[in-house]
């Protein structure tokens, strides 16, 4: 299961470089697309959070789990706050589809897991899908975006975000 997972962020990673090339790059899409992949993202962490939290027995992937609900929820709520300040809506792309259909797919396997093999592959799977969001955020939305307001926010984020990917690794290592 491990390896569907890591074929899954591999997926996650090609979709969100220069395989979404066919409809735009994800340096193309504008703030309010941006927006958007951005809460969708996040919305996803919430959701593999949760799972594991119904799922694991592991206190240290409870608290890891508990940070993410905690910590995207609070990055959303500021997006949203936003979004309202500049009376604008988030805008559904090619990016935020894909994120979400490959959410799914990762979302089944996990919930076949149990025990060790849960908390090994929901470690594994937090490690790369913050490191292919990151580098995302940092290499491709990060300098294109145009509203300071907007930058300032996903510029938090990617602190916090960065934070979140060495605890993953961390828990990777500590789940072996």
């Amino acid at each position: 299961m491990t390896s569907k997972l890591n074929l899954a962020a591999v997926v996650l990673i090609a979709i969100t470089t220069g395989c979404a090339a066919i409809a735009k790059t994800p340096a193309e899409l504008n703030d309010l697309e941006l927006a958007h992949v951005a809460y969708t993202a996040d919305v996803i962490d919430i959701r593999y959070a949760h799972l594991a939290l119904a799922i694991s027995e592991n206190p240290a992937i409870h608290e890891f789990a508990n940070s993410m609900v905690r910590d995207h929820t609070a990055v959303n709520e500021q997006a949203l706050a936003l979004l309202e300040k500049l009376g604008a809506q988030p805008v559904d792309n090619f990016l935020s589809q894909s994120l979400t259909t490959n959410s799914e797919g990762i979302i089944d396997s996990l919930s076949q897991l149990r025990g060790a093999d849960f908390d090994k592959a929901y470690a594994a799977n937090e490690w790369e899908y913050h490191k292919a969001v990151n580098d995302l955020m940092e290499n491709a939305f990060i300098p294109n975006i145009e509203n300071p307001e907007v930058k300032s926010l996903f510029e938090a984020g990617l602190v916090i975000f960065k934070a979140h990917e060495q605890h993953a690794e961390m828990m990777v290592k500590a789940v072996q």
